[in-house]
């Protein structure tokens, strides 16, 4: 009927495109820009090449996908067994780490067809983190208040996918 939902949260970590790399040149899906911010894009016979000629490129695409692959499996994972609380806990959170700032401009519409729930689901999730104080949700604008506070309601979904991210990409890789 041409619903959908969101599978993963791609930032500055890493990239659009893994089958490029990884010898299935498409897949049947779509990239959305949730958020302002810049982007670069690259031609995929150049990706190709460097992925083929350089072993620290190649290593680290492998390890940004495979930290990708854990970030689908959990969502599948927390879509199916926690609570649209728990989902938005973990969403909003996964959006927040890729984002400069505590502010995300998003509609509860918007967020509903990311996460493949109701909006009405989605307005009383958000009104309960504001009222634990939380978020401050305002008409397409969420900021982020209480950071510890979100990570102490999210299901164990978001530890798993922020650990093995941190695990496999850490901040300063060595070459």
């Amino acid at each position: 009927d041409g619903a959908s939902a969101e599978i993963s949260i791609v930032g500055n970590e890493g990239i659009i495109g893994v089958a490029v790399f990884m010898g299935g040149d498409t897949m049947p899906n779509m990239a959305v820009v949730q958020s302002a911010g810049y982007a670069y894009r690259l031609k995929a016979q150049l990706l190709q090449q460097e992925f083929n000629n350089s072993l620290p490129m190649r290593h680290l695409l492998l390890r940004y996908t495979q930290a990708l692959l854990t970030q689908m499996a959990q969502t599948a994972v927390c879509n199916r067994h926690h609570s649209i609380e728990q989902q938005l806990c973990r969403w909003l959170l996964l959006s927040f780490d890729r984002l400069p700032s505590d502010e995300l401009i998003m509609t509860q519409e918007l967020i509903s067809n990311m996460l493949g729930v109701r909006r009405e689901g989605i307005t009383d999730a958000a009104r309960k983190l504001q009222s634990a104080g939380l978020i401050e949700y305002h008409r397409g604008h969420i900021t982020l208040l209480d950071r510890q506070g979100l990570e102490d309601n999210v299901c164990e979904c978001y530890s798993v996918v922020k650990k093995e991210y941190d695990r496999l990409l850490p901040d300063r890789i060595a070459t």
